[in-house]
Protein backbone atom coordinates (compact mmCIF):
# COMPACT_ATOMS: atom_id res chain seq x y z
CA UNK A 1 0.00 0.00 0.00
CA UNK A 2 1.37 3.53 -1.29
CA UNK A 3 2.26 5.86 1.76
CA UNK A 4 2.29 9.83 1.60
CA UNK A 5 5.95 10.64 2.23
CA UNK A 6 5.46 14.05 3.57
CA UNK A 7 3.04 16.58 5.22
CA UNK A 8 3.13 19.22 2.51
CA UNK A 9 4.55 19.46 -0.93
CA UNK A 10 5.71 22.58 -2.76
CA UNK A 11 6.88 23.19 -6.58
CA UNK A 12 8.93 26.16 -7.84
CA UNK A 13 6.62 28.46 -9.79
CA UNK A 14 7.70 29.91 -12.77
CA UNK A 15 6.67 32.62 -15.51
CA UNK A 16 7.93 32.11 -19.74
CA UNK A 17 10.62 33.84 -19.15
CA UNK A 18 11.68 30.67 -16.49
CA UNK A 19 12.07 32.79 -13.77
CA UNK A 20 11.46 31.76 -10.62
CA UNK A 21 7.82 33.82 -8.89
CA UNK A 22 7.46 32.12 -6.41
CA UNK A 23 5.86 28.22 -5.40
CA UNK A 24 2.58 26.49 -5.64
CA UNK A 25 1.45 24.28 -3.55
CA UNK A 26 0.08 20.60 -4.37
CA UNK A 27 -1.48 17.50 -2.69
CA UNK A 28 0.37 15.03 -1.34
CA UNK A 29 -1.87 12.47 -2.79
CA UNK A 30 -1.06 13.29 -6.22
CA UNK A 31 2.60 14.45 -5.70
CA UNK A 32 3.92 13.08 -2.32
CA UNK A 33 3.41 9.45 -2.55
CA UNK A 34 6.46 6.98 -2.27
CA UNK A 35 7.82 4.75 -5.06
CA UNK A 36 6.23 1.53 -6.60
CA UNK A 37 8.17 0.34 -9.13
CA UNK A 38 5.83 -3.13 -9.28
CA UNK A 39 2.76 -1.00 -9.68
CA UNK A 40 4.34 1.28 -12.18
CA UNK A 41 5.80 -1.76 -14.60
CA UNK A 42 2.56 -3.80 -14.41
CA UNK A 43 0.44 -0.43 -15.50
CA UNK A 44 2.88 0.83 -18.01
CA UNK A 45 3.94 -2.97 -19.86
CA UNK A 46 0.23 -3.33 -20.18
CA UNK A 47 -0.43 0.37 -21.79
CA UNK A 48 2.68 -0.35 -24.13
CA UNK A 49 0.88 -3.95 -24.84
CA UNK A 50 -2.54 -2.20 -25.44
CA UNK A 51 -1.08 0.28 -27.77
CA UNK A 52 1.10 -2.70 -29.75
CA UNK A 53 -0.22 -3.26 -33.71
CA UNK A 54 -1.17 -6.24 -34.69
CA UNK A 55 0.95 -5.95 -38.40
CA UNK A 56 2.63 -9.03 -38.98
CA UNK A 57 0.55 -11.88 -40.98
CA UNK A 58 1.65 -14.76 -43.08
CA UNK A 59 -1.01 -16.14 -45.05
CA UNK A 60 -1.97 -20.35 -44.39
CA UNK A 61 -2.45 -22.87 -47.47
CA UNK A 62 -6.17 -21.53 -47.37
CA UNK A 63 -5.14 -17.98 -48.06
CA UNK A 64 -2.65 -18.41 -50.94
CA UNK A 65 -3.82 -17.14 -54.13
CA UNK A 66 -4.30 -20.38 -56.71
CA UNK A 67 -4.00 -24.06 -55.97
CA UNK A 68 -7.40 -25.08 -56.55
CA UNK A 69 -6.37 -28.15 -59.35
CA UNK A 70 -4.25 -31.20 -58.03
CA UNK A 71 -0.97 -30.88 -59.76
CA UNK A 72 -1.03 -34.44 -61.01
CA UNK A 73 -3.11 -37.92 -60.30
CA UNK A 74 -3.01 -39.91 -57.52
CA UNK A 75 -1.35 -42.83 -58.88
CA UNK A 76 0.68 -43.64 -61.58
CA UNK A 77 2.94 -40.99 -62.30
CA UNK A 78 6.16 -42.33 -59.84
CA UNK A 79 5.62 -38.88 -58.06
CA UNK A 80 5.00 -38.11 -54.42
CA UNK A 81 0.98 -37.46 -53.58
CA UNK A 82 -0.01 -33.81 -53.89
CA UNK A 83 -3.43 -32.29 -53.60
CA UNK A 84 -2.71 -28.48 -54.16
CA UNK A 85 0.40 -26.40 -55.44
CA UNK A 86 -0.34 -24.22 -52.35
CA UNK A 87 0.76 -26.77 -49.73
CA UNK A 88 3.36 -25.34 -46.97
CA UNK A 89 6.00 -27.64 -48.74
CA UNK A 90 5.64 -25.92 -52.17
CA UNK A 91 7.51 -22.42 -53.34
CA UNK A 92 4.67 -20.11 -52.90
CA UNK A 93 2.68 -22.17 -51.07
CA UNK A 94 1.21 -21.04 -47.64
CA UNK A 95 3.19 -21.07 -44.14
CA UNK A 96 3.47 -23.49 -41.40
CA UNK A 97 2.88 -22.00 -37.64
CA UNK A 98 3.81 -18.25 -39.55
CA UNK A 99 2.20 -15.29 -37.52
CA UNK A 100 -1.32 -13.83 -37.68
CA UNK A 101 -3.35 -10.89 -37.49
CA UNK A 102 -5.78 -12.70 -35.30
CA UNK A 103 -3.37 -12.37 -32.19
CA UNK A 104 -4.52 -10.61 -29.51
CA UNK A 105 -2.07 -8.49 -26.79
CA UNK A 106 -4.43 -7.12 -25.61
CA UNK A 107 -4.46 -6.70 -21.54
CA UNK A 108 -7.21 -5.74 -19.33
CA UNK A 109 -6.36 -2.41 -16.67
CA UNK A 110 -7.99 -2.28 -13.28
CA UNK A 111 -9.07 1.91 -13.46
CA UNK A 112 -7.62 2.42 -10.05
CA UNK A 113 -4.59 0.52 -10.56
CA UNK A 114 -3.92 2.70 -13.19
CA UNK A 115 -4.66 6.19 -11.62
CA UNK A 116 -2.25 4.83 -8.80
CA UNK A 117 0.39 4.23 -11.08
CA UNK A 118 -0.46 7.77 -12.31
CA UNK A 119 -0.14 9.44 -8.87
CA UNK A 120 2.97 7.45 -7.98
CA UNK A 121 4.42 8.58 -11.36
CA UNK A 122 3.80 11.91 -11.26
CA UNK A 123 5.62 11.97 -7.50
CA UNK A 124 8.50 10.44 -8.75
CA UNK A 125 9.37 13.16 -11.39
CA UNK A 126 8.32 15.93 -8.61
CA UNK A 127 10.83 14.47 -6.56
CA UNK A 128 13.36 14.50 -9.12
CA UNK A 129 12.53 18.08 -9.48
CA UNK A 130 11.38 17.49 -13.43
CA UNK A 131 7.90 18.60 -13.29
CA UNK A 132 8.37 22.32 -14.22
CA UNK A 133 4.72 24.42 -13.31
CA UNK A 134 4.43 27.65 -15.65
CA UNK A 135 1.84 30.27 -14.38
CA UNK A 136 0.40 30.22 -17.82
CA UNK A 137 0.90 29.61 -21.56
CA UNK A 138 0.21 32.78 -23.36
CA UNK A 139 0.26 31.91 -27.45
CA UNK A 140 -2.18 34.66 -29.42
CA UNK A 141 -1.84 32.24 -32.08
CA UNK A 142 0.02 28.81 -33.08
CA UNK A 143 3.41 29.78 -33.51
CA UNK A 144 6.15 27.43 -33.31
CA UNK A 145 8.98 29.80 -33.35
CA UNK A 146 7.47 31.46 -29.98
CA UNK A 147 6.88 28.44 -28.68
CA UNK A 148 10.82 27.05 -29.09
CA UNK A 149 11.43 30.58 -27.59
CA UNK A 150 9.82 30.12 -24.88
CA UNK A 151 11.44 26.68 -24.40
CA UNK A 152 15.03 27.90 -24.42
CA UNK A 153 14.83 29.81 -21.50
CA UNK A 154 13.46 26.53 -19.45
CA UNK A 155 16.88 25.10 -20.42
CA UNK A 156 18.89 26.79 -17.71
CA UNK A 157 16.17 25.20 -15.35
CA UNK A 158 15.51 22.09 -17.51
CA UNK A 159 18.26 19.60 -16.76
CA UNK A 160 17.93 17.91 -20.16
CA UNK A 161 15.42 18.71 -22.81
CA UNK A 162 15.48 16.04 -25.41
CA UNK A 163 12.34 14.59 -23.83
CA UNK A 164 9.69 17.15 -22.95
CA UNK A 165 5.81 16.53 -22.26
CA UNK A 166 3.60 19.69 -22.26
CA UNK A 167 0.23 19.45 -20.41
CA UNK A 168 -2.58 21.17 -22.01
CA UNK A 169 -5.10 22.84 -20.44
CA UNK A 170 -8.65 23.31 -21.43
CA UNK A 171 -8.55 25.63 -24.21
CA UNK A 172 -4.59 25.47 -24.81
CA UNK A 173 -5.56 24.79 -28.52
CA UNK A 174 -2.44 27.01 -29.77
CA UNK A 175 -0.28 25.20 -27.89
CA UNK A 176 -1.18 22.31 -29.01
CA UNK A 177 -0.94 23.29 -32.92
CA UNK A 178 2.20 25.53 -31.65
CA UNK A 179 4.26 22.13 -30.81
CA UNK A 180 3.47 19.45 -33.23
CA UNK A 181 6.79 20.59 -35.42
CA UNK A 182 8.71 20.63 -32.27
CA UNK A 183 10.74 16.42 -32.53
CA UNK A 184 11.72 16.46 -28.79
CA UNK A 185 8.20 17.76 -27.41
CA UNK A 186 4.77 15.78 -27.17
CA UNK A 187 1.59 17.53 -26.08
CA UNK A 188 -0.83 15.80 -23.74
CA UNK A 189 -4.47 16.80 -22.21
CA UNK A 190 -4.43 17.15 -18.69
CA UNK A 191 -7.44 14.90 -18.26
CA UNK A 192 -5.95 12.33 -20.96
CA UNK A 193 -2.32 12.01 -18.51
CA UNK A 194 -1.67 9.09 -18.41
CA UNK A 195 1.31 6.13 -16.39
CA UNK A 196 3.00 6.09 -19.79
CA UNK A 197 3.28 9.59 -20.81
CA UNK A 198 4.77 10.87 -17.58
CA UNK A 199 7.35 7.57 -17.21
CA UNK A 200 8.70 8.25 -21.13
CA UNK A 201 9.39 11.95 -20.74
CA UNK A 202 12.38 13.54 -19.15
CA UNK A 203 10.88 16.69 -18.50
CA UNK A 204 6.89 17.80 -17.63
CA UNK A 205 6.19 21.21 -18.51
CA UNK A 206 2.19 21.85 -16.39
CA UNK A 207 0.90 25.22 -16.44
CA UNK A 208 -0.91 26.28 -13.59
CA UNK A 209 -4.30 25.43 -15.19
CA UNK A 210 -3.31 21.63 -16.26
CA UNK A 211 -1.70 21.04 -12.61
CA UNK A 212 -5.35 22.75 -11.30
CA UNK A 213 -6.82 20.19 -13.71
CA UNK A 214 -4.65 16.93 -12.81
CA UNK A 215 -5.54 17.94 -8.83
CA UNK A 216 -9.32 18.06 -9.32
CA UNK A 217 -9.28 14.67 -11.64
CA UNK A 218 -6.95 12.55 -9.28
CA UNK A 219 -6.35 14.02 -5.95
CA UNK A 220 -7.64 12.59 -2.66
CA UNK A 221 -9.89 15.00 -0.64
Amino acid sequence: MDCIISNGMELPLYNQSAENIGTVEVQNSVFGLAMNKDLLYQVITSMIANKRQVIAHAKHRGEVRGGGKKPWQQKGTGRARHGSIRSPIWKGGGVTHGPTKERNFKKVLNRKMVQQALRVALSAKAREQHILVVDSFILAQPKTKELVAILKNFSTVAKKLNSMLIVIPDGGENLYKSARNIPFLTTIEAKNLNPLSVSSSTVILMPQAALDTVQKLWGKN
